[in-house]
């Protein structure tokens, strides 16, 4: 049953990684941070479409890991 889990545990990680690599970046480099960083830091911008699906998908790899790994403690510590 670890095995299995463990194995779980790994595609979830590597999903997770290739979730973030795959979003865009923010950054406006140092002519945005200089002339639009207050915008961006209180303005509320909401991720629409291909973006909403990979924020989503990233919060849901991390919780999966982060329960895996846990229960995957549990059983090594009780066993």
């Amino acid at each position: 049953m670890v095995t299995a889990l463990m194995i779980i545990l790994a595609i979830a990680s590597a999903l997770l990684i290739i979730s973030v690599l795959m979003q865009p970046g923010n950054s406006d480099g140092l002519s945005g941070s200089i002339a639009g960083g207050a915008e961006q830091l209180f303005g509320k911008k909401k991720a629409r479409g291909y973006e909403s699906i990979l924020h989503t998908a990233t919060i849901v790899f991390i919780v999966i890991i982060v329960v895996l790994s846990l229960v995957i403690g549990t059983i090594q510590v009780r066993g």
